[in-house]
């Protein structure tokens, strides 16, 4: 997908759009495990909390800690992160027992800095320890009337909640990958399946430009379809207009032949022979404008017309024929070299007018032999069109090439004595240009001219 089509602005706004999506649903995935996992901790630290309390309220002897017994063995591995006190409030002087894991250190009151207690009493915060730990802190205060009031905390090591936490977002992320994967893929197959349709009228449209179809076909989708038909009424318009501008150009080719030639009678029957010379030699010069100029009118309305295409060796082998026919009396032996199938992108009257007149160019000047090739370029750049090269040559006298740069000037004979007008060439230069070609004149290899002639090719 190239940056500036249509497939990739919706690939990219789709893939946007996913990234963001899936970012924001995996944030709040995590948040929400990690609430959970920490309340899953604060209720096995209330269990904790809830057991020393009902220790407290009912000691079995005495005030010995060792009696303040949780079952379990975390409570009495010095420094293990799990850690309980039992603060007496309102004793005359402070009395603390605590966990034979705290060792000699206490717990922070939570109380003191402020936390805000629950609905039913207790304290939670993270809080620093022993030796920089940070723990988990649940707090809670325990009147036992005349027995004293006591402040009683339980801490967890929240190593636990980190440790959960690390493993599902480490899956949470590897689950979203392959997800947005999938997504992607997906996007892309919609992408491609959304514009398939206009790839078709792509296509369709090469198609119909190369002369391999004449208006877009097939059913479309309801939003492409107007767009469809409208190219469909664009082209049958087209070719009306073409059509009706042939008629005008035919019309006005008669409407001017009449009078020319009512002129070159009148000027042959006039006594004056120096006016009458003069007169038929306005006449033929206006005859060769209006020629001219009807011409390249001609050819413009057919270069606007949409698909026209020329099978390229069978006018070849055709014009040949014809020249061996012309010139049998010389003995003018004409190799047509056509090793591929190659299509002309234009009218094949307009083909056989250029080659036509190069090949009877030739054959005017050759000894003996002229050669026909057809080659179809490569082009190495696939946006542009195909192109077709007619190589004509000869193995006659040649040209210099100061004489070459003269031939293709209209009306221009280096030779009287050869018969035609001098207007062969420069009609070719004309015809070539006005299809975007071009031709070139060189040395034959076999002695005499070489006549390239460069024309648009159909795919």
């Amino acid at each position: 997908m190239r940056t500036n089509s249509l497939a990739f602005r919706l690939f990219l706004s789709a893939t946007t759009w996913t990234v963001v999506i899936l970012l924001a649903t995996g944030i709040s995935l995590s948040s929400l495990y990690h609430d959970a996992v920490e309340r899953s901790f604060d209720r096995r630290l209330g269990v904790y909390l809830r057991t020393l309390v009902a220790a407290v309220a009912a000691p079995e002897d005495g005030s010995d800690h060792g009696s303040l017994s949780l079952g379990e063995p975390l409570f009495d591995l010095p420094l293990s992160g799990w850690y309980w006190q039992v603060f007496r409030l309102n004793a005359p002087k402070p009395e603390t027992r605590v966990s034979r894991s705290l060792w000699d250190g206490t717990l922070p009151h939570l109380v003191e800095r402020g936390v805000p207690a629950t609905t039913d009493g207790t304290r939670r915060a993270y809080v620093d320890g022993p030796e920089d730990q940070r723990l988990r802190l649940v707090e809670r205060t325990v009147d036992l009337g005349e027995e004293g009031r006591y402040l009683v905390s339980v801490a967890g090591d929240p190593q636990e909640i980190e440790e959960e936490l690390h493993a599902f977002n480490q899956t949470l992320a590897i689950t979203f990958v392959i997800l947005a994967a999938v997504l992607l893929l997906i996007t892309m197959f919609q992408v491609r399946f959304g514009l398939a349709p206009l790839k078709r009228i792509s296509e369709s449209l090469a198609a119909i430009r190369a002369g391999r179809s004449e208006r877009l076909e097939g059913q479309f989708p309801v939003e492409i379809e107007p767009l469809a038909r409208e190219t469909n009424a664009l082209i049958e318009a087209n070719r009306q207009v073409v059509e009706r501008a042939r008629t005008h150009v035919g019309n006005l080719a008669h409407a001017l032949k009449t009078p020319l030639s009512v002129i070159v009678n009148e000027a042959a029957a006039h006594p004056d022979r120096s006016f009458a010379g003069k007169m038929r030699e306005q006449a033929d010069i206006m005859r060769d404008q209006v020629t001219r100029h009807l011409e390249r009118a001609r050819i413009a309305a057919r270069l606007t017309v949409v698909g026209v295409v020329t099978e390229v060796a069978p006018v070849v082998t055709a014009l040949a024929r014809m020249m061996e026919k012309l010139h049998h009396d010389r003995g003018i032996v004409i190799d047509v070299d056509t090793p591929e199938p190659v299509r002309f992108l234009g009218e094949r009257q307009d083909l056989e007018e250029m080659v036509g007149n190069l090949v009877d160019n030739a054959c005017k000047w050759a000894a003996s032999r002229v050669s026909i090739r057809v080659e179809a370029e490569t082009q190495a750049d696939k946006k542009r069109a195909p192109a077709i090269r007619l190589i004509i040559d000869d193995d006659g006298p040649g040209l210099s090439a100061a004489e070459r740069e003269q031939v293709a000037q209209r009306g221009r004979r280096l030779d009287e004595t050869k018969p035609g007008s001098g207007l062969g060439l420069s009609i070719v230069l004309e015809l070539a240009s006005l299809y975007g070609g071009g031709l070139n004149l060189s040395t034959a290899p076999i002695g005499g001219l070489r006549a390239e002639l460069v024309l648009p090719g159909a795919g």
